[in-house]
């Protein structure tokens, strides 16, 4: 029997997070593409890329700026070409979706639910989603990081998405596979479902 429209499990608006949700996390391949481009040991190029990611994702560095504060931080330099190469390994690296969940986010616009779209992304990468993943067009709201200011778990990601969605916090659910994340969502007032599987999250969203 379908749940009543005030059950928990039938939000008015389900806003999903990207990576780790809709679209997978860096491959095993692209992160080694990237540390063979940048010519540093590995470990010391992971502590820079991290360190000086959320300004990225939050759109106040521009990629060829994130880039040399990287190599500063590792004491080298990238050049122009260097960079261009850092910033298409990088997008590739993030470029793989998992094609179950695109399913499902179309089942959902094919039945009418109101679905929106939060997602921690520099620029160059939102472009190249937007360009190159048709289906994003079934969000007709899509806050990314880069464009709003704000990256998750940052409380003010998600009161922009509340307030450009003009719903009760309640009457949203947040999908996304980090726990810090679910809290940050719950914190403002919004339910949370921790993504594990596509079917535990199917049963949850068309029951």
């Amino acid at each position: 029997m379908p749940d009543a429209p005030d059950s928990p499990l039938q939000p008015d608006v389900v806003l999903f997070d990207l990576f780790g949700v809709i679209a997978r996390h860096q491959s095993a391949e692209g992160k080694d593409r990237l540390v063979r481009t940048a010519e540093v040991p590995a470990a010391e190029f992971w502590d820079a890329y991290w360190a000086r990611r959320q300004p990225y994702d939050q759109g106040e560095l521009t990629g060829t700026a994130y880039w040399r504060q990287v190599a500063d931080s590792l004491a080298t330099h990238f050049d122009e070409h260097r960079i261009a190469e850092l910033i298409e390994a990088d997008t590739a690296s993030w470029s793989a979706v998992d094609e179950t969940m695109v399913t499902l986010v179309e089942e959902l616009a094919a039945a009418d639910r109101r679905i929106a779209l939060l997602s921690n992304i520099p620029e160059e990468l939102a472009t190249y989603y937007e360009e190159h993943h048709h289906w994003l067009k079934r969000f007709p709201l899509r806050a990314f990081s880069c464009r709003i200011g704000h990256a998750k778990p940052d409380p003010g990601a998600y009161r922009w998405c509340l307030n450009a969605l003009r719903v009760e916090p309640d009457r949203v659910l947040f999908v996304d596979d980090r726990e810090e994340n679910i809290r940050a969502a719950e914190a403002t007032g919004m339910r949370g479902h921790l993504f594990t599987t596509r079917e535990r999250l199917r049963e949850a969203l068309l029951p």
